[in-house]
């Protein structure tokens, strides 16, 4: 493992490879995107920077002031010759108008709708595509939990307020050739035609450079693989498990894991937002609690803003960082993309992260959660029937 202290862990690349059926990428720069607007900045930036190509999949892409200040630079790069391609979920991004994708074509960038709406099979509708992922020049990446609307960003009507709390990441290296892999069968998928990235810069391997794994899965064989590998994570760490999800709706397998993980003798600790943009699923989620507070789960619950970030941090050195939630619709419906980083270094800083968010948040209690209202617990029951619904 690297930047190992001699502390025995159950996380080893060839375990993990071996149980998830994928590779690590090796020789990788990582740069975690937080706080103060950065991620917004160094998206803005890289793309105005950008040469030869551009690649774009977003769950929502909406023509709010971020949409339309980041449709015009894309304008702008295809007119100095940088091919550019875009993948938008139809559902996601249903408020979107066809003008404003129009536009983009006009310019002579590709646009591609995923999942749109069949009247032949409209229960296929509920599936998603919930990427979030930027590709340019083949050596730079960015994914996580952000879309393109206003208040990822926290632009609003000319006037800034505090942006979702949410998490992304950056990374340079040889990585950005296998997403690049990724975003091409989604391209296919859904009628695009071949991408050539023959002309993609020249990637450099950092030697002393991070080992990442692709977690994409936009199939159901891929979202069995992405669940073995959360259960795998869960039922092996040792001392810790930092799950942060902006929309929590367990299964009863999830409780008992993490129930077990705490018997083990491992801190379980779970943030979640005090205060979720869809409601239906924040009780749906709360039926859980008390069975996981009196398993001794740590709960936490973000009142700042609203929490849209999607990391978990086992054992201080495996970390996962992307677009699913813990939820039915991530584990089960969704086609998701997130990575996986091995390092105990990057580690701590995905913990510091946490504490840090911790600080923000106040503590669920078991005393206090038990003398809730009666309403409170009839709409947790109510909603938690719709659980795979949500």
């Amino acid at each position: 493992m690297h930047g190992s202290k001699d502390i025995r862990t159950a996380f080893e690349i060839p375990e993990i490879e071996k149980l998830y059926g994928g590779s690590f990428t090796g020789g990788n720069s990582v740069r975690l995107l937080w706080k103060n607007g950065e991620l917004f900045k160094a998206i803005f930036n890289s793309i105005a920077s950008a040469e030869r190509f551009i690649c774009l999949e977003f769950y929502i892409f909406r023509n709010d002031e971020t949409g339309i200040e980041l449709a015009e630079l894309l304008k702008k790069k295809a007119a100095e010759g940088v091919r550019i391609y875009i993948i938008y979920d139809h559902f996601g991004s249903f408020g979107t108008p066809r003008k404003f994708w129009a536009g983009l074509k006009q310019a002579g960038i590709h646009v591609m709708a995923s999942h749109p709406f069949k009247w032949t099979a409209p229960l296929h509708y509920a599936r998603r595509d919930h990427k979030k992922l930027i590709l340019i020049d083949g050596g730079k990446v960015f994914t996580g939990g952000l879309n393109i609307a206003n208040e990822y960003r926290g632009y609003y009507f000319k006037r800034h307020k505090e942006p979702w709390r949410d998490t992304g990441i950056m990374l340079e290296g040889p990585i950005a050739g296998t997403l690049m892999s990724e975003f091409k069968k989604s391209w296919l998928l859904w009628g695009g035609k071949q991408i050539e990235s023959r002309n993609a810069s020249r990637v450099t391997r950092n030697g002393n450079g991070l080992p990442v794994l692709p977690i994409f899965a936009s199939s159901s064989r891929g979202r069995r693989k992405l669940r073995r590998l959360l259960y795998y994570s869960i039922n092996h760490s040792r001392k810790s498990v930092l799950l942060t999800t902006a929309y929590f709706t367990p299964s009863r397998r999830m409780i008992d894991m993490l129930s077990e993980a705490v018997k083990r003798g491992a801190i379980v600790r779970l943030l979640l937002p005090l205060k979720s943009d869809v409601l239906a699923a924040d009780y749906a989620g709360r039926a859980s609690f008390t069975k996981l507070l009196k398993a001794g789960v740590q709960m936490y619950a973000y009142k700042d803003r609203i929490l849209h970030a999607k990391t978990a941090v086992f054992d201080g050195c495996w970390s996962i960082i992307g677009s699913a939630n813990l939820d039915f619709q991530s584990l089960r419906r969704n086609d998701e993309g997130n990575v996986g980083i091995l390092d105990e270094n990057f580690g701590q800083k995905m913990t510091d992260v946490f504490e840090e968010d911790i600080k923000s948040s106040v503590a669920i209690e078991l005393e206090e959660w038990i003398k809730r209202s009666f309403c409170e617990k009839i709409k947790e029951r109510f909603f938690a029937l719709f659980r795979r619904r949500l």
